[in-house]
């Protein structure tokens, strides 16, 4: 869920590092599809990735680790992964949490310190609940544009398992805003409503998403079963407790390797999904089966040889009350910025927080053709992988990246919705 991101003064060799001493100020924003696909020297490239197996909460391979313990891990093998860098090059991490204790910022610093990195890197966390993870990759990717830092990390690590006992939604609340306007109310709404918003109000019926949800588990088997995700994912060691349904132990702590994601539904079917119940409205339509599943991750991304860069990001706000429909409004407005189409994409991650929204979106964004041609999402999305808040955005790029390498793609938008209603996007290109 981090990858690291570099400013080259010359272009990039193998096996050598090289850095501006000087303050280097950002350029012309770059618009044009052949303008983005050239090389330049003040480049924001993107290092190869890595990440942690995602898993189920509460009852998966990793529901027993921390997600400092993730970073951790998976730091420390990025890092051993690559002798050749010097980690005191390494100038600040930036890590997207969203319901860690204090941010996740000093259990965060001492697990990068853990794993190698130098007291002289400096670490920080970002929260922009669904996108963090993206608006930490931004961030260090301004850091270095502006010539604050010359190497950084950006990504996210999450427990949901840990972490998730409010649902997200603040226990000690200033009472006025409970009682105030109806947007002001509806950045609390449970995330599963704004779905059945988003479902009623665009006319997306249960058949609809039932159907979008197998078919993500079907990518994401289908993924799984031809090696497509072994290039992402760092093993964990940890330790699992089995528990009973009452939450009592059962037999002894066990020592496990988890080296795949486990949430996936290799049998998922449309008579099945068709079975659940309502999991948030008593006659609405998103159910267990067509929403995101709750999930543990980390990621990060540092290799010898650059594998992309990042050229822009966008935000836009939103509605509380629908907030998934986020992707369908800062989509536009990050190619409009860029000077690009549609057409001009090759690979778009969009986030599947509910089949509701996903579906809304791609309608709204005219992708449904790219959806079937498997341009869209093509390796599964959080229906099938799971949606692990501050880790979502760096998940999304980890699987991005490679994913367009394998089709012989160039260019590749990540975008999701995010809580409270907001939309961000991410344009990236492979190199």
């Amino acid at each position: 869920m981090v990858f690291l991101l570099r400013c080259a003064t010359k272009p990039y060799k193998p096996g050598k590092w090289r850095f501006n001493s000087t303050v280097q100020m950002a350029g012309p924003l770059k618009k044009g599809l052949s303008n983005i696909l050239k090389k330049y020297p003040d480049d924001i490239v993107i290092l190869s990735s890595l990440r942690t197996p995602i898993t189920r909460s509460y009852k998966g391979g990793l529901k027993d680790a921390y997600p400092e313990e993730l970073l951790s891990t998976v730091l420390r093998a990025t890092l051993a992964a690559n002798p050749n860098l010097d980690p005191s090059l390494i100038e600040d991490v930036a890590v997207g949490v969203v319901l860690s204790e204090l941010g996740g910022s000093k259990a965060g610093r001492m697990a990068a310190n853990h794993a190698g990195l130098p007291t002289s890197t400096s670490f920080y966390t970002v929260n922009r609940a669904c996108s963090s993870s993206l608006s930490a990759i931004t961030a260090v990717s301004h850091q270095i544009q502006s010539g604050m830092i010359n190497i950084g990390i950006g990504g996210g690590t999450e427990s949901m398992t840990r972490n998730y006992a409010s649902k997200a939604i603040p226990i000690d609340l200033w009472p006025e805003l409970k009682d105030a306007e109806k947007d002001v109310k509806d950045c609390i709404m449970p995330m599963g409503l704004t779905s059945e918003n988003v479902a009623e109000r665009y006319n997306v019926s249960r058949e609809d998403q039932d159907a979008f949800a197998v078919a993500s588990h079907q990518r994401a088997t289908k993924a799984q079963a031809e090696g497509l995700f072994e290039k992402e994912i760092v093993p964990v060691e940890t330790r699992f407790q089995e528990v009973n349904k009452a939450g009592e132990k059962v037999g002894d702590l066990q020592q496990v390797t988890v080296s795949k994601d486990d949430g996936i539904r290799t049998n998922a079917s449309l008579e099945g999904m068709a079975k659940l119940k309502p999991a948030f409205k008593k006659d609405g339509t998103s159910t267990a089966g067509n929403s995101s599943q709750i999930s543990d991750a980390t990621e990060l991304g540092l290799t010898s040889s650059i594998i992309g860069k990042w050229v822009g990001s966008a935000v836009a706000g939103c509605a509380p009350d629908e907030m998934g429909i986020g992707p369908a409004i800062v989509i536009p407005k990050l190619l409009e910025k860029h000077g690009l189409k549609n057409e001009d994409i090759g690979l778009w991650e969009i986030n599947e927080a509910f089949a509701s929204q996903a579906i809304y979106c791609l309608r709204k964004l005219g992708l449904e053709s790219a959806m079937e041609e498997g341009r869209v999402n093509p390796k599964g999305g959080a229906i099938a992988l799971g949606h692990p808040l501050g880790a979502t955005g760096a998940r999304m790029l980890a699987g991005l990246l490679p994913e367009m390498e394998r089709q012989g793609l160039q260019t590749g938008v990540i975008s999701m919705c995010v809580g409270t209603g907001m939309g961000m996007a991410g344009l990236f290109v492979r190199e």
